[in-house]
């Protein structure tokens, strides 16, 4: 595989585009950048939706979620635990 050496612009905002062959090589829409002794990286990462579905909960209901929401305002308007 031969390097792929391309320049951009960062934006005022800081943002850069990636240009698509990078994108194509990377392989992913999701990078990981890493800013090491003056150098900076940009490393390809698998689909984030799959890597944070430990962190999703399981659906509550509604009425349950307002209950609970409530318990908590009512809990600290009054200081109670």
């Amino acid at each position: 595989m031969s390097a792929v050496v391309k320049s951009t612009k960062v934006s005022s905002k800081g943002q850069i585009t990636l240009p698509r062959e990078v994108r194509e090589v990377l392989g992913t829409d999701f990078v990981r950048i890493v800013c090491d002794a003056g150098k900076v990286s940009i490393e390809p990462v698998a689909d984030l939706a799959g890597s944070l579905a430990h962190y999703a909960r399981k659906p509550v209901p509604y009425a349950l979620a307002r209950e609970r929401a409530w318990d908590a305002v009512v809990r600290q308007k009054h200081k109670r635990r």
